[in-house]
């Protein structure tokens, strides 16, 4: 079993939940989908320049989705391993939007990027 298979869960539960209105976000959910499907099989993931921006959109959209909507009904359900989890991805998918950003600009979007996770939550 994969460590982060919780995050890779959440992450395509964000996807599903998404309507794809317009081709970016229709993009963004692609990049979860990937991301994830990277994450399965390394515990990594790599992020093409072209698509560093769009990615970090999505992993924003993913921790602002599981705040205002998930969060709250796992702390009410006082299911602890659950909490611990969905504040991992939260903390977790804003550093690595922080980090993807960061990388665009330094980079003028014209380099990829690894990023590799953090140790996930002690169960």
């Amino acid at each position: 079993m994969n460590d982060y298979e919780f995050f890779t869960a959440q992450l395509r539960f964000a996807a599903s939940k998404t309507d794809r209105t317009t081709d970016d976000i229709d993009q963004m959910m692609q990049q979860l989908a990937s991301i994830a499907q990277q994450i399965d099989r390394d515990n990594s993931f790599h992020v093409e320049a072209k698509d560093m921006r769009i990615g970090a959109r999505a992993l924003a959209g993913v921790a602002g989705f599981l705040q205002q909507r998930i969060l709250p009904e796992v702390v009410a359900a006082k299911n602890n391993v659950g909490e611990q989890q969905v504040r991992w991805t939260i903390n977790t998918a804003m550093s690595l939007m922080a980090t993807m950003t960061s990388h665009a600009e330094m980079t003028n979007d014209l380099d990829g990027l690894k990023l590799v996770l953090p140790a996930p939550p002690l169960p």
